[in-house]
């Protein structure tokens, strides 16, 4: 009796340990009672991890982190792109928003490009290059929340620009779809074609131009950037391609700290930051998906996706007739995130049918990375930087080894658009940092991926707190997205997503184009937690991305 009995106990053993470990996510949160640092690149995550245990605050390992991620992944960012930032001060529990987006030089005008027989915002080339606002951005955080010397954050990025790094699976195909804009000026061909093409899967890249770059702004700080070298020759690169930069354009931008905006849903406080980037689209699509309850076939069931998709387009709706500089034009956000104005926009969403164009409501009127550390105190960095799309504007800094982004291909040449074109005004901005919170514990996330972002945060934060996903489940969960800045029934879906529930959304009207598990065309996001009750910190990295969610590593002298 006792085999038979000792046998049934194994067997009950196996069970429950293989349901322990039997998950519908691939990779295991990580989880620490020191820092982390989550980011697209192993290496970045490492360079931010270092700065943490040489007592550096998540702060200055974000800046170390994003520094090396503009060495390793110079498509989607750099020092010639903008930067957002929403940092929680554990501390004081206090959060801070920092607004660090450039703006459209002086001579840069709706007049002055059509002159020049220009009637649509250029994608690309000189004229959609705005300030870049990265350096500036890390100059105004460092100072606030920094704790180790500014020059010590910049070794490890200097370190691969000289030196070199392997070319990772993800960044190569990117570059490989990025060339044929590399191809249109010849330092940019010079820079990043090593050879006259793309490098190959596995190969050491090196840029030294760019390490001289990062050794001016470690030395100097950010007046290299802004006033001094690297300043004058921006200047004279946008000459040399009939530009308008001056240089008063660069050594008057400063970046804005700014109050982040927020919702409640379903207990949780939710924040993004606000206009001139699209935040407020994931917290109004957060408050009208607020207004039904989670479906129990769960996140990829046909009620709740056609619920989403279906909330993200009232939301982007409403997003792409209003938000602008606040400073140039009146955005209603309040009256947008109001919980009445939810239930208005929610009451238009038809259970059985697509609605592919819903126009904006009336409210009341009053290529990018992101990363997240958290230090072992619990202060946490959400930050996400851009050059917009792959290789920005594709014009390189003479000598300086980076791309200058094109924001400036936000804006509209429609006068009474709130998003039109004016000097010194800020573009339209798809690039968002998000935070949210509840009780003890205390989430920075992001997604990246332009018009991606809203809809992306809006189905993390319901794959949390609607079905009850750890961090790294609701990361990698199977996500849709739209084509483009537009609002129609053209949906992006990932396979993971049962045939059955493709076809019934079909039968409803949504155009599905499916992608494979894992697409980045779904963005590729991080998150970190802190637990201020048990000082547990945790973090997620996409596996739609070449990063790692990298810990502090002890001090083992």
């Amino acid at each position: 009796m006792l085999r038979p009995f000792l046998l049934l106990m194994f067997l009950l053993a196996m069970i429950m340990e293989s349901s322990g470990q039997d998950r519908s996510y691939g990779r295991s949160v990580v989880m620490t009672d020191h820092g982390i640092v989550a980011t697209s690149h192993y290496l970045a995550s490492q360079a931010g991890a270092q700065i943490l245990a040489k007592g550096g605050s998540a702060m200055d390992a974000a800046i170390a982190a994003n520094a090396v991620l503009g060495v390793t992944d110079p498509m989607s960012n750099g020092i010639g792109g903008d930067l957002f930032l929403i940092y929680w001060d554990a501390k004081a529990a206090k959060l801070y928003g920092l607004n660090s987006s450039g703006w459209a030089p002086r001579k840069l005008s709706v007049e002055f490009l059509a002159k020049h027989g220009i009637t649509s915002m250029p994608g690309d080339g000189i004229h959609s290059v705005t300030v870049p606002g990265a350096v500036e951005g890390w100059s105004q955080a460092h100072r606030r929340f920094g704790r180790l010397p500014w020059k010590d954050l910049f070794p490890a990025a200097i370190f691969y620009a000289e030196h070199g790094y392997a070319v990772p699976e993800i960044i190569h195909d990117l570059w490989v779809a990025d060339e044929p804009k590399v191809q249109k000026t010849s330092e940019a061909r010079r820079i990043f074609l090593s050879g006259g093409k793309v490098p190959e899967l596995g190969f050491t890249f090196s840029n030294p131009d760019l390490a001289s770059a990062l050794r001016l702004i470690s030395e100097q700080g950010r007046d290299a950037f802004y006033k001094g070298e690297i300043a004058k020759v921006i200047v004279s690169t946008s000459a040399a391609f009939g530009g308008t930069m001056q240089l008063d354009d660069l050594a008057d931008f400063s970046a804005e700290w700014v109050e982040p905006i927020s919702t409640d849903y379903r207990g949780w406080k939710v924040y993004e930051l606000p206009p001139n980037g699209q935040g407020m689209a994931a917290l109004e699509m957060l408050n009208i998906m607020s207004t039904f309850q989670p479906d129990t076939a769960g996140p990829q069931g046909t009620v709740e996706l056609h619920k989403k998709i279906e909330a993200m387009k009232l939301a982007y709706a409403d997003l792409y007739r209003y938000n602008a500089d606040p400073k140039f034009a009146k955005v209603p956000v309040q009256g947008l995130l109001s919980k009445p104005y939810a239930a208005e926009r929610a009451a238009l969403i038809n259970p059985n049918k697509a609605n592919c164009n819903p126009g904006p409501g009336s409210p009341a009127t009053s290529d990018t990375v992101y990363l997240a550390a958290v230090d072992k105190e619990g202060n946490i960095a959400s930050l996400i930087q851009s050059n917009y799309s792959g290789f920005g504007s594709g014009i390189v800094v003479n000598g300086m080894g980076f791309a200058l982004q094109n924001r400036g291909a936000l804006f509209v040449l429609d006068p009474t658009s709130p998003n039109a074109l004016q000097p010194r005004k800020r573009p339209f901005h798809t690039i968002i940092p998000a935070f949210m919170e509840q009780g003890d514990l205390h989430i920075g996330f992001g997604i990246m991926g332009g018009p991606n972002q809203p809809l992306a945060h809006a189905q993390f934060v319901s794959n949390l707190v609607d079905y009850g996903m750890n961090i790294q489940a609701a990361v990698e969960a199977p996500r849709f997205t739209v084509t483009d800045n537009t609002v129609s029934c053209d949906i992006l879906i990932e396979s993971r997503v049962k045939p059955e529930v493709l076809q019934a959304l079909r039968d409803k009207g949504h155009k599905l184009t499916v992608h494979k598990e894992y697409t980045v065309l779904m963005g590729r996001g991080q998150a970190v937690m802190h637990n201020s009750k048990s000082s547990m910190n945790s973090a997620a990295s996409d596996p739609r991305a070449d990063g790692v969610a990298e810990p502090e590593p002890p001090n083992l002298h």
